[in-house]
């Protein structure tokens, strides 16, 4: 029987075989020829391993990798100054409200009514403190100059009208005392607040709050000159 081209199979190649008749023929090669000199038996005579393993096919280089350019892009992000100082943009200070023109000379407390505002002034002149505060809703106080009379750190408004604190007075009303003092308080309640300060609130003295009420209490001593400008 005939067997066609297309289903013959393909002889199979015996490594193992071809190994051991290389080793034979080398074999005999060495002995024959060895001794005349003329064949060098450790070039002749190739290890099993060397034998029995196939050649590779030469093949193309490997492809090198290239850098992608994500991996660009991320380097040059990282060498980012990211840590580089921000500057801050300058900020101009608020002035502080002048010291109102012909208000004394030397060591003094000004009021200004208008401004609703006190000045604590040092010997030399300087501005050592100036807040707002809340002087009488009536005109009861006329400018000019005056000297701290009476001090007093705890004190109580006429009819009941109130508990306040560094009563500092400079002069007298129709009924009470006038000066400076912390905002009034009542039933542990204050009369006013903070915020309202600037305007006038009271019914004779300047209301301060508490902060400031203790630095005039520091600041004017008896015989310290008051200076009220319209």
């Amino acid at each position: 029987m005939v067997v066609p081209e297309a289903v013959r199979t393909r002889p199979r190649v015996r490594y193992a075989r071809i190994s051991a008749l290389v080793s034979s023929v080398a074999a005999t090669a060495v002995a024959t020829l060895g001794p005349l000199g003329v064949v060098d038996s450790a070039t002749l005579a190739p290890t099993a391993a060397e034998a029995a393993e196939p050649a590779e096919p030469a093949g193309p280089p490997a492809p090198q990798a290239e850098p992608s350019r994500g991996a660009a892009v991320l380097s040059a992000a990282e060498s980012t100054p990211y840590d580089a100082p921000i500057p801050t943009p300058s900020v101009e200070p608020v002035p502080e409200a002048p010291l109102p023109a012909d208000s004394g000379e030397g060591r003094r407390a000004v009021f200004s009514e208008s401004q609703q505002r006190v000045w604590l002034v040092g010997r030399g002149g300087e501005v050592r403190r100036t807040y707002p505060v809340s002087g009488s809703i009536y005109d009861n106080l006329d400018p000019g100059s005056y000297e701290v009379f009476s001090r007093s750190e705890q004190a109580y408004g006429i009819d009941d009208s109130g508990e306040m604190r560094f009563f500092v007075r400079f002069t007298v009303g129709d009924n009470a005392a006038i000066g400076f003092h912390s905002i009034p308080t009542k039933d542990g309640r204050r009369l006013q607040t903070r915020a309202e300060l600037g305007t006038p609130t009271s019914h004779g003295c300047i209301r301060q709050a508490l902060p400031d009420a203790k630095a005039m209490w520091r600041f004017a001593q008896l015989g310290d000159a008051v200076v009220v400008v319209a």
